[in-house]
């Protein structure tokens, strides 16, 4: 898959240049129909049309689920306000406006509650989207639209799902491997116009430290209560909240 992706990114033009990923992944797919690698069972076993049940596993407000998926969410916030602000730099060459930076938001917000109604996961904007926008320069709201369209097919046509889902996890993981390397990348690209100054040094390094321990030590939490524990050994949360406080309360000048 991975040779494929890159044979059609580099030694092609045009929409086969730019579909590069998609046209790994549909070989790999192939090569594994031919040598028994995928398995259509659950396609025969889906069903043509489902319509999802609103609130099918009933309704319950507990204090503690909100007050910890209102933390999730700031981080989820974060991640959003970060994947497009690398799309608009590693694609249109400028940094995203406020406008642009809060609707996204709203957009996550609203679907995560929508999602919540339908006993689905809440909604994050997903990282290796940039890499895909990066890669292609596409940005046009139209194949948004779309991809929104085939995704919104694969719920509800669960065969459509299903026949997706039948892809080999070797020919997934060529997809991840090149997808999340291509974010790290973007990272680095991002990090790259940041001005290193011994302030945001810091912020980095006591963030990303306290988050990396954090998971790596998952031990060192034990004794706090067992939702508070979950947040926190993730690392994602405590890192999220460590750098957004350190950025409020260290003053500018100390360098």
């Amino acid at each position: 898959m991975i040779l494929v992706a890159l044979g059609f990114k580099f030694f092609t033009r045009g929409i086969a240049s730019s579909a590069a990923i998609l046209l790994g992944l549909v070989a790999g797919y192939l090569v594994g129909i031919a040598t028994g690698a995928v398995n259509f069972g659950g396609v025969a076993n889906a069903a043509w049309f489902t319509v999802p049940t609103p609130f099918k596993y009933g309704i319950e407000f507990s204090g503690v689920a909100i007050f910890g998926m209102c933390l999730i969410s700031i981080v989820s916030a974060i991640e959003t306000v970060g994947d497009i602000s690398g799309i608009a730099k590693g694609s249109a060459g400028r940094e995203a406006t406020d406008k642009e930076l809060a609707g996204d938001t709203y957009a996550d917000g609203i679907g995560s509650a929508i999602a919540g109604v339908f006993g689905g996961l809440p909604n994050t904007s997903f990282s290796q989207n940039v890499v895909l926008i990066s890669m292609t320069g596409v940005m046009s709201r139209s194949v948004v639209t779309l991809s929104a369209l085939f995704l919104i097919a694969c719920g509800l046509i669960p065969k459509v799902g299903a026949v997706v889902a039948a892809m080999p996890i070797s020919v997934l993981g060529g997809g991840v491997i090149l997808m999340f390397g291509m974010v790290l990348s973007a990272g680095v690209s991002m990090l790259s116009s940041v001005n290193w100054s011994r302030r945001n040094m810091m912020i980095l390094a006591t963030s990303m430290s306290v988050g990396l321990g954090l998971q790596q030590v998952p031990k060192s939490m034990q004794h706090l209560s067992d939702w508070l524990e979950m947040l926190a050994v993730s690392g994602l949360l405590p890192v999220a909240v460590l750098a957004v406080v350190l950025n409020l309360v260290l003053p500018e000048d100390a360098d």
